[in-house]
Order: C-alpha cells, then sequence, then structure tokens
C-alpha cells in the first residue's frame, strides 16, 4: 500500500462490501487486487471493475488480441504502470512478439494502430466487426480511464527498471499464464449497461466541482486533440484563469486528472484539501475520477462518431 499517494486504499484485511467483492473477484480472475487507489469511492470502484471485467476478461473475443489494446492504449497515454502490465499480460497469453512490437512502436496490427488513435481527435475505423465492438470499446474506454487514475495515484512501473524490466515482464507473465488462460463467464451486466452505470457514478464527482469549474473543464477536454500538454508556459494555469479562486484548486486537479494526470502535485492536492474543508480520500477520488471521466466520454463520443461515418 506504500506505493500510493495522496489516498490510503483499503486493505484487503478490512475490506468489506463491495470493496470485499472487488477484491476477490478480481484476485480470483485478473490475479491481482483491482485499482486499491479507488477503493475509498465503493461505488466508482465496482463500477470500473464490472466494466473491465465483462470487456476485457469475459466475452468472446481472444484475450490476447484485447490486451493489445489495453497495452497500445496505455502506450498512448504514456502510463508506465499500465504499459508494463498489459505487456506482461501479453507474454501471459503466449504474444510476447505482440507486446514487443507495441513496446517499440512498431506493431503492424491494425487493432494496434487504431487502439493508440482512440486518443485522438479522430479515432481510426474500427478494425473488427460489429459484434465484437462492446468489447474491444470497453477494454479501450476502461483503460484510458485506469490509465489517468493510475498516473495520479499509483504512479510509475510495478517492476525493476533498467535492463531487468523487459526480463521482469516475461516473469511476471509466466506466473499470471493460468490466471490469463483461464475462461471468464460473462456476468449478469452487459458492456453496454456497464458502461451506463460507471457513466452515472462517475459523472457524481463533478458534484463537488463549482459549476464554472465545470465549464472549464469541459471547455478545456472538448478542444483537447490528444496531445500531452507541453511543460512550461503557465499549464493548467493559463485555462484556469477564468475560473474563481475559490473553485481553482478543485477544477486545476479535474483538468490534470483529464489531460496530465502525472504532473498531479502534493501542492496541488493540499490547496484543494485547503479550499473545501474537511474532504477525505473519497472525495479526492471522486475529484479526480470525475475529471478523469470528463476525459473518457470524450473520446467515447469521438469514437462513436467514427463508427457512424463508416456506417
Amino acid at each position: 500500500m506504500s506505493s500510493y499517494r495522496f489516498v490510503t486504499p483499503v486493505s484487503g484485511r478490512s475490506a468489506t462490501g463491495p470493496v470485499a467483492a472487488v477484491y476477490a473477484a478480481s484476485t480470483r480472475e485478473l490475479g491481482a487486487r483491482f485499482a486499491p487507489h479507488l477503493s475509498p469511492a465503493p461505488d466508482l470502484h465496482a463500477a470500473l471493475w464490472t466494466l473491465l471485467r465483462e470487456s476485457l476478461l469475459a466475452g468472446t473475443v481472444p484475450r490476447a488480441r484485447k490486451e493489445a489494446v489495453a497495452a497500445a492504449v496505455a502506450m498512448a497515454n504514456r502510463c508506465p504502470f499500465c504499459i508494463d502490465a498489459h505487456t506482461a499480460m501479453l507474454h501471459a497469453t503466449g504474444d510476447g512478439e505482440t507486446a514487443a512490437a507495441i513496446l517499440r512502436d512498431e506493431s503492424p496490427d491494425p487493432l494496434v494502430a487504431w487502439a493508440r488513435s482512440t486518443r485522438t481527435a479522430e479515432p481510426d475505423p474500427w478494425p473488427f466487426p460489429a459484434a465484437q465492438a462492446p468489447e474491444y470499446v470497453g477494454t479501450a474506454l476502461a483503460n484510458h480511464y485506469i490509465n489517468r487514475m493510475v498516473d495520479a495515484l499509483r504512479p510509475g512501473s510495478p517492476l525493476p527498471g533498467g535492463v531487468l524490466r523487459a526480463p521482469a515482464r516475461r516473469a511476471a507473465g509466466r506466473l499470471l499464464t493460468r490466471t490469463v488462460r483461464r475462461p471468464v463467464p460473462a456476468g449478469a451486466t452487459s458492456i453496454d449497461a456497464a458502461w451506463g452505470e460507471f457513466r452515472r457514478v462517475a459523472g457524481r464527482g463533478g458534484e463537488l466541482l463549482g459549476a464554472t469549474a465545470r465549464a472549464v473543464l469541459h471547455d478545456v477536454v472538448g478542444r483537447w486533440r490528444g496531445e500531452h500538454p507541453e511543460l512550461g508556459g503557465g499549464w493548467p494555469g493559463t485555462v484556469l484563469a477564468e475560473v474563481p479562486p475559490d473553485e481553482r484548486p478543485g477544477a486545476r486537479l479535474a483538468v490534470l486528472a483529464a489531460l496530465a494526470p502525472y504532473r498531479l502535485t502534493e501542492s496541488a492536492v493540499a490547496a484543494w484539501r485547503s479550499t473545501v474543508g474537511a474532504r477525505g480520500d473519497e472525495e479526492l477520488v471522486r475529484v479526480l475520477g470525475y475529471g478523469a471521466f470528463v476525459a473518457v466520454d470524450r473520446i467515447a463520443r469521438r469514437m462513436a462518431i467514427a463508427a457512424e461515418k463508416v456506417g
């Protein structure tokens, strides 16, 4: 638990209710406890787990193909933890060649190209049949959100660095082979319903922001074309100039979570906590989660537009 910042996750020993259920299911089906950093907000934690489970783990599309999507999305978002986690999972499925090509940014696979393009303003057309879209699209959207929340609250890689990283990915893959290749039955919730519930729960985080902060966040994300904000130049302060001072700390957290979560700082979190009063880990997860959700919802809308053009 010491690897997380700004929040204290619910431990496995003290988990109850939805958190305990997610921990138990994810340990069995994913090979690890899912997103402990989100556990202070149990409904959000559970909704995201359901979306990820039904799209990435269950279904009829081969797990290796969906892990390739998850790894490519992580590369597009520059999330070190998720890059290493999903390339290790690719090794676990037996597709180490795809993992290596994704890491080199040299994969000729149209599916990988599509997954990386989902961060851009004009995603590629679907390279898969419409019947497979819920699994592929759900996997991409869940991982766009996960990348942002991991970078905000659990940055860095789970593996050793330098020359040890590649062997560590392969070793992690070997340890997870049985788990990854074990079939996961579909649950009672469809992927569309899981996405709808996740949108509802994640959207509630906006209640912790002022009206102007929400409007500016949506405007900034609406104009975003997939680029990574440049260092320097006063960003994100430059885009928050119209936000009232009392709303600005929350707006800063949400904009960072949406577009550059790896740039979240102690001072930004402290400023928000001091402004809003007695706010704990749950509220912090929800504010960050709302910023991440606004970006992912924008990605979903752009993907839908691309799909309509093809249709």
